[in-house]
């Protein structure tokens, strides 16, 4: 259970998700957080660029590695609107980030997608724990991923079902 700091945090993370929409981009955002409760970055999705590796969890871990030392790395926290990817989850393994906490899950992103009638994403969601087995990961948050449900409608009926 998520307590009311961590809700700001995962509510700023739509909030980013929002302003991806607004950008063009599939709406994802996503804050890294220090054990101490400082944000210490945030970022959206920024694949309109051409390059589709422009996910906020994998900016963030990039940073972390060369910002932060390994064991604040360990004790940090990733929070985003939707479960991590393959590639952004490797990125976070392999970067030593703690846990994870997202708003809705690969599981329910694939979902919205098939019943939005969009095309599958080019790589299969996966649970974090999948590719990361140790990292600590909580969600989804149901009283948030509504909002992210929404979100994924409206880009993909402006997208007419394509994908980013």
């Amino acid at each position: 259970m998520v307590d009311d700091a961590e809700l700001r945090h995962l509510r700023r993370c739509v909030e980013l998700a929002t302003e991806a929409l607004a950008a063009g981009e599939e709406p994802f955002g996503s804050v890294l957080v220090a054990a101490d409760g400082t944000v210490l970055g945030e970022d959206h999705n920024r694949v309109v660029s051409g390059d589709e590796t422009r996910h906020p969890e994998f900016e963030l871990a990039r940073w972390a590695a060369m910002n932060m030392t390994p064991e604040a790395r360990a004790a940090a926290t990733v929070y985003t609107s939707g479960e991590h990817c393959p590639m952004c989850a490797a990125a976070h393994g392999w970067a030593g980030l703690g846990r994870i906490v997202y708003v809705s899950s690969a599981a329910q992103t694939a979902a919205w997608r098939a019943e939005l009638g969009a095309p599958p994403a080019p790589v299969r969601g996966l649970p974090v724990q999948e590719i990361v087995p140790g990292v600590v990961v909580e969600g989804p948050i149901p009283d948030l991923a509504e909002q992210v449900r929404d979100l994924h409608q409206r880009f993909h009926a402006r997208a007419g079902g394509a994908s980013s």
